[in-house]
């Protein structure tokens, strides 16, 4: 008996999808089973690090459970510190000031001890002591030169990872018309992945970029099963793209609420490049991995632009996104631009999640979060254009960030939305989009 390819596809792709999740769902249950197999020993760590001098070598930390010291280390060459609790519990971490290197203070000298340090069974715990001038005596304000340059900097760096995180969202709406509310889900799902293979507790403990590197390779594969085993037999069941606009709402709820249980709400930075001291460079201050970031984000935006501009499969891409029929008839295979858009648009929201998460930390709400700036850059830019998302977040993060010269910080992406709705009234189509003829 001959099996139609259709056939082989349905049950394949949603193999695939049960793989990924149920994959997934067994990091977070991992170490509990490795824990009745062989307890390992649960650890306070941290890394402390002077902005001005660097590195804090010497410096003695107490771990203590109910007054009592369960635990004491003292810091390496690098800064690093690693005591062993004895459980799960709520513990206080004391800092003994005395052992610091002379003119080294805490910025709050006031914060030497942290109390209610909360420890999971079976997971490390990172503590932080934030150093340099006392928070008391310290001149928050900046010149302004200093302020405009630093705030401009901070909204590049802000607008070009919500590009990242944008163009996934724009390339899907452009094939297919679908609006995806999951897609801050796949943001959320790219910077988890990457923290399980790069966290220290339960994770193989790879560098961050390797770790990031095989997020985006399962981003882009969670993309595909996406595509195989749900939208693509919606749209074979003439699903309005209403319909199918409530299911991606569904599923966002579902995999955000997934994330919540498997990882638990604690925020948790990666184990590489959570502290670092600023670099100086006259009025730009900041930290050395933003650069990082912006040069990883700029050379993907251009390998990006350069792929839909000069590849065949970007020409593809751009007729399906203009006119999908015609682009059919053209014999372009539209079933399968649309499966490597989703795999190209899911590795770049995945990549967007997991340099967000190292200029801030991991989450397990973060995608929910970033998705009104996700969308306001798409609609800013030119909903379903190859190039408006990028245009759209450069605009959100620089106005974003520049408001708060003038207005209270809480305020920043309201003024971001104000802008959008600016443009909007100017320009209907966005910045980059195509006016269309209605009638």
């Amino acid at each position: 008996m001959r099996l139609r390819r259709g056939h082989l596809r349905r049950p394949i792709a949603a193999g695939l999808l049960a793989l990924l999740l149920g994959s997934f769902v067994l990091m977070g249950l991992a170490p509990a089973a490795a824990a009745q197999e062989e307890p390992e020993a649960i650890t306070v760590f941290g890394v402390l690090q002077d902005p001005q001098s660097g590195p804090i070598e010497g410096a003695t930390v107490l771990v203590r459970l109910d007054a009592e010291v369960v635990g004491e280390a003292t810091t390496g060459p690098d800064g690093s510190f690693e005591i062993p609790v004895p459980g799960a519990g709520t513990y206080a971490v004391e800092l003994d000031t005395e052992t610091l290197p002379e003119g080294v203070s805490l910025r709050q000298p006031d914060r030497s001890v942290l109390d209610n340090v909360r420890v999971l069974d079976g997971r490390d715990k990172r503590v932080n002591f934030s150093f340099g001038t006392p928070a008391e005596t310290a001149d928050e304000s900046l010149p302004t030169g200093n302020r405009y340059v630093n705030l401009t900097w901070s909204g590049i760096v802000i607008g070009l990872t919500v590009a990242l995180a944008s163009i996934g969202l724009s390339l899907v709406y452009g094939a297919t018309g679908l609006v995806n509310f999951a897609h801050g889900e796949m943001v959320a799902f790219g910077a988890l992945v990457a923290w399980f293979f790069n966290d220290r507790s339960i994770g193989p403990v790879l560098s961050l970029f390797i770790a990031g590197a095989l997020a985006v390779v399962a981003s882009g594969a969670f993309g595909a099963a996406q595509d195989m085993a749900l939208w693509r037999r919606l749209e074979r069941r003439r699903l309005s793209l209403i319909s199918m606009m409530i299911v991606s709402i569904g599923l966002s709820m579902f995999l955000r609420y997934l994330f919540a249980v498997v990882f638990e709400s604690s925020p948790r930075p990666y184990r590489q490049f959570a502290a670092q001291p600023p670099w100086d460079w006259g009025p730009l201050v900041f930290p050395p991995k933003q650069l990082a970031v912006v040069a990883i984000s700029i050379a993907v935006l251009v390998v990006y632009a350069l792929a839909m501009q000069r590849t065949r499969l970007g020409t593809a891409i751009r007729a399906v996104s203009d006119n999908r029929d015609l682009a059919e008839s053209s014999g372009i295979n539209v079933t399968r631009v649309v499966l490597l858009v989703w795999v190209v648009g899911s590795g770049m929201a995945g990549l967007g999640g997991v340099i967000y998460a190292t200029l801030n930390s991991v989450e397990w709400d973060m995608g929910f979060r970033l998705l009104l700036p996700i969308f306001a850059a798409v609609i800013l830019g030119g909903l379903g254009t190859a190039y408006g998302a990028l245009v759209g977040g450069l605009v959100i993060g620089l106005v974003s960030e520049l408001s708060t010269i003038w207005f209270p910080a809480e305020f920043k992406f309201a003024w971001g939305l104000a802008a959008l709705i600016i443009v909007l009234i100017v320009r209907p189509q966005g910045i980059l989009g195509e006016p269309e003829r209605v009638g």
